[in-house]
C-alpha cells in the first residue's frame, strides 16, 4: 500500500511538471517547479484525506467526512494563482498561468485518489488548451502590449497618439510623468495598446521608424 501511495505522488509530480514545462518555455510567472510542487502536494493531501484517518473512522463514536481535507485544495490553491496575476493599469497578465496552476491541483487530486487515467487525460487536455488552442485561434482576438518610452519633445507624444489611432491600435490606458532637468523637461509615457492578433504592425518598430526622437524604455 505504501508503494502505491509513493507511485501516486511520483506520477502526480511528473504530470504537474509536464504542464509546467509549457509555462517555463513561454517564460511565464510559474514554471515546472511550481507546477510540480502543486500537483505533488495536491496528491499528498488527497492520499492523506482518503487513508490518513482510517483509525479514527473505525471508532463508532466518531463521524467525519475525510474528503473535506482534499476539498480545501481547490480553494486554498487560490493564493498561488493570485500571486501569478499581475495588474498594471488596465493590463492584466498571468490569468492563463493561474488557471493552469488550478488545473494542475486538480490533476494532483485525481492521481492522488488513484485515478491515473483521469489525471493523464486531464494533463493532455490542459496542454491542448495551452498550446493547440493558441495555434488554432492565433489570428482571432486581440493582443495587448505595454510600451514605455521617453522623450523631451512633448509635441511628439501627441503625434504618436495620432499615429496609433491611424494604425488601428486601441489605446487602453495612458500615463505620463514629467521629469524636470536643469536644461529641459523629460517626459516618460506608459501606454497599453490593443491590436488584432493578425496585425503585422509592431508598436516597437512604429516608434523606432517614425519617431527617432523617442527612446523606448520597455515593451511587453
Amino acid at each position: 500500500m505504501m508503494w502505491d501511495f509513493i507511485l501516486r505522488l511520483f506520477v502526480a509530480g511528473i504530470l504537474g511538471a509536464v504542464v509546467g514545462l509549457d509555462r517555463e518555455y513561454r517564460a511565464k510567472e510559474a514554471g515546472y517547479r511550481t507546477h510540480f510542487l502543486v500537483s505533488l502536494g495536491s496528491a499528498l493531501i488527497m492520499v492523506v484525506s482518503q487513508y490518513g484517518f482510517q483509525d479514527v473512522i473505525l471508532e463508532n463514536s466518531v463521524s467525519l467526512d475525510p474528503s473535506r481535507v482534499a476539498a480545501q485544495v481547490v480553494s486554498g490553491i487560490g493564493f498561488i494563482g493570485a500571486g501569478t496575476i499581475i495588474i498594471q493599469k488596465q493590463f492584466v497578465r498571468g490569468l492563463t498561468t493561474a488557471a493552469g496552476i488550478w488545473a494542475t491541483a486538480g490533476i494532483g487530486l485525481a492521481v492522488g485518489s488513484g485515478m491515473y487515467g483521469l489525471g493523464i487525460a486531464a494533463t493532455l487536455l490542459t496542454l491542448a488548451g495551452l498550446e493547440l488552442l493558441s495555434v488554432i485561434f492565433k489570428s482571432i482576438g486581440m493582443r495587448s502590449s505595454l510600451v514605455v518610452f521617453s522623450t523631451s519633445d512633448k509635441e511628439a507624444i501627441n503625434r504618436i497618439a495620432r499615429v496609433i489611432y491611424e494604425k488601428g491600435f486601441l489605446l487602453v490606458s495612458y500615463d505620463m510623468k514629467r521629469l524636470g532637468h536643469q536644461e529641459k523637461d523629460e517626459y516618460v509615457v506608459s501606454i497599453v495598446l490593443k491590436a488584432r492578433k493578425n496585425t503585422e504592425e509592431s508598436p516597437l518598430l512604429l516608434l523606432m521608424e517614425q519617431f527617432p526622437e523617442v527612446t523606448v524604455e520597455r515593451i511587453e
